[in-house]
């Protein structure tokens, strides 16, 4: 679910007690999410309590510590972690009956908690969440009295930043948390058991039967696989790892050169955390932050993820063709490659989807599909006894200890966010830097995602830049569609009572269509603080609320450039490390082919391509497939074969008009690409 550091195996790392004691957490979990009647406070306190007990267990304070003292140290703050969260339950009613005053112990307890959660983020995922919690919480309760201009803050008590932290909803232990110990933590232990069952060789197996005989299939295998396996996993460096050791010696050995391999691995292994019905735990943290359903967000999601893992294969099957490879003829049967025997480990994810539809919470869902798979392993490759289990269960626990215990520090950054109104500031800000221009905004963001990403896994990014970016873009977004609202003349009639109102002498122009330019000058004139009450009476609900998803899509989406943007680009320095090539060049390889991770993003901007209907998804689908695969020929200079400079300019001009789908001119466009393709080809084959 996350690329935060995971801890090895319990198997083969871990005492046994400590395999029992993470097994018995992820039944603790189970119960949280099934019949307990315990509150939702008190389950994101045993939620913290437990699992950070485990990750002091498990990540030692400093890299390769030993020793007896270490261990003691580790067990002490573990038992502090959990003794601080038993407490701020045994005395929650008799906090609330004092009058929400802290009494010495409270005080003790609550800071215990915020130094315990920074610590052990510290130890799983490093040093930039607990400095930004630290600068969060000062500037709440200190320093933000000192600032001057729109970012001052006359500050908060300790006292109240305290309660904040940790008994408010939006603090530690608050909404981030609660989907830390239901959706996040349900969707690790049914990737943890599907794993376990033998479903990634099955995948594996799958994506080379579907796609290895093609030129280039190793390439398209890695592609097909890493979108499979990512629909269960989550996690970018979790998807390299696990189908890269098996699709990048294959692509080497089909004559892609070694970086290559790592790169297309590595791209589309970032693909996975796109991919539903997982999404890392992006999905559910976008779910709580628009207000949709985890089954909208999903199925939004779907064609976007589709398109990206398009764009990598685009990449594959240029580059084949440059290298001159040959499809893999050999007569390989689907019970040599494992499916004949396998494919019974794949329907608990058939369960889940259905499950899903059907109506069932995902938390309901996921563990009846984590029965089911258990069930299902028996009639696969790999059976599962109550040892394995056991086992299972176990490294649930240790996988999702590292992305919880981060979760709950990023709670402290959010209270801070909330409490103190930065993010509409900063939203403002954005605006005002961009001059009101969508593309440069998202610029911008793109920017500050991948300064984020230094030093941040993609979901903590996705949650700390959330708040700060989707509602600029939101408002840029229905800003276009006011826009395109007065051109067509469809403007409400509330709407336009109150721009009648503030702009009476202007009251003539709003009683039918306008040009574009026309429409842009008038919305300039509204003063920018009603534009939002503009929007909510002047568009459909319905308009407003896909735009709202629209942006955190977009935000969520470039937050992953972490992943195979250089310098830190962690997901092709794992490729790297199995292709045994250098990290940085492999990064600016997996760059290359990871261009669909920027281009979608603008589609999704400046089209419907989320909450869309029929007709015009098709029309953008067909359209960005085209613009896609212009462009990957732009790059690459080759379109089905070499093109002249001169080609390469006109499909360069193409890639923009496909990725544009506005107006008659798109269906020429694709018209002129399939000409020049057919034209490359003959000419190829002659030569």
């Amino acid at each position: 679910m996350s690329d935060a550091a995971a801890p090895p195996s319990s198997e083969t790392t871990y005492p046994r007690w400590v395999t029992f004691l993470a097994a018995g957490i992820a039944v603790l979990h189970l119960y949280f999410n099934s019949i307990s009647p315990l509150s939702e406070l008190w389950m994101s306190l045993l939620h913290f309590g437990t699992l950070g007990f485990l990750v002091a267990l498990t990540f030692p304070m400093f890299k390769g510590a030993t020793g007896s003292s270490f261990r003691l140290i580790d067990i002490a703050l573990g038992l502090v972690t959990l003794c601080s969260c038993l407490y701020l339950i045994a005395g929650e009613n008799a906090f609330y009956e004092r009058g929400q005053t802290f009494t010495a112990f409270d005080w003790l307890c609550a800071i215990a908690a915020v130094i315990c959660a920074l610590e052990l983020t510290r130890r799983a995922t490093g040093w930039v969440i607990p400095i930004l919690a630290i600068i969060a919480i000062t500037y709440t309760a200190w320093w933000g009295r000192y600032v001057s201009g729109i970012f001052q803050f006359p500050g908060l008590t300790w006292e109240t930043v305290l309660y904040r932290a940790t008994y408010g909803g939006d603090g530690m232990f608050g909404t981030i948390a609660r989907i830390s110990w239901s959706y996040v933590f349900m969707f690790i232990l049914f990737g943890t058991f599907l794993l376990r069952s033998g479903a990634s060789d099955v995948i594996l197996a799958l994506a080379r039967a579907a796609a290895g005989r093609f030129a280039g299939g190793p390439g398209f295998v890695a592609v097909f696989g890493s979108g499979l396996m990512g629909s269960i996993s989550g996690s970018a460096i979790g998807n390299t790892v696990s189908t890269g050791v098996v699709t990048i010696p294959l692509m080497k050995r089909a004559g892609f050169p070694a970086k290559t391999a790592a790169g297309i691995e590595a791209a589309a292994s970032t693909g996975g955390q796109l991919m539903p019905p997982v999404m890392g735990a992006g999905a559910f943290l976008m779910a709580t932050y628009t207000g949709e359903s985890y089954l909208t967000i999903i199925s939004v999601a779907t064609l976007p993820a589709l398109l990206y893992f398009l764009s990598v294969a685009f990449h594959v099957r240029i580059t084949a063709l440059q290298l001159g490879l040959k499809p893999d003829t050999s007569n390989t049967s689907l019970n040599d490659l494992g499916l004949a025997k396998g494919w019974p480990v794949l329907l608990p994810i058939v369960l889940l989807v259905a499950l899903l539809i059907a109506g069932f919470t995902p938390t309901w869902s996921a563990a009846a599909a984590c029965i089911a798979t258990i069930l299902c392993a028996n009639f696969g490759p790999r059976p599962m006894g109550p040892r394995d289990v056991i086992d299972t269960l176990a490294q649930g626990s240790f996988t999702a200890a590292s992305i919880s215990v981060l979760l709950i520090a990023v709670g402290l950054v959010v209270m801070a966010v909330t409490t103190t109104g930065l993010g509409p500031t900063l939203s403002q800000m954005i605006v005002s830097w961009s001059s009101g221009s969508l593309f440069l905004t998202l610029t911008f963001v793109a920017l500050a995602s991948l300064v984020l990403g230094l030093g941040l896994p993609v979901t903590a990014a996705y949650v700390v830049l959330a708040p700060l970016a989707a509602p600029a873009l939101t408002d840029l977004m229905l800003d276009a569609k006011l826009t395109d609202a007065l051109v067509m003349g469809t403007l409400n009639d509330s709407a336009k009572t109150i721009l009648q109102v503030l702009m009476p002498e202007q009251a003539a122009v709003l009683g039918g269509p306008m040009t574009q330019s026309a429409a842009i000058a008038f919305l300039d004139a509204v003063p920018p603080e009603l534009m939002s009450t503009i929007s909510e009476q002047g568009l459909p609900a319905s308009i407003i609320a896909t735009t709202l998803l629209s942006a955190h899509m977009i935000v969520f989406w470039l937050s992953q450039d972490s992943n195979i943007t250089p310098p830190v680009c962690l997901t092709a320095y794992a490729a790297a490390g199995i292709a045994g090539t250098k990290p940085l060049e492999t990064g600016f390889t997996a760059w290359a082919h990871a261009k669909g991770l920027y281009i979608i993003p603008l589609v999704m901007a400046y089209s419907p391509m989320i909450g869309g209907n029929g007709l015009s998804l098709v029309q953008i689908t067909v359209f960005t497939i085209g613009g896609l695969y212009a462009f990957t020929a732009t790059l690459k200079g080759y379109l089905e074969g070499p093109i002249s400079p001169a080609i390469r300019g006109v499909v360069s001009a193409l890639a923009l008009t496909l990725l544009w789908p506005h107006g008659s001119w798109t269906i020429g466009g694709l018209s002129l690409l399939l000409l020049i393709s057919l034209m490359v080809v003959s000419r190829r084959k002659r030569s």
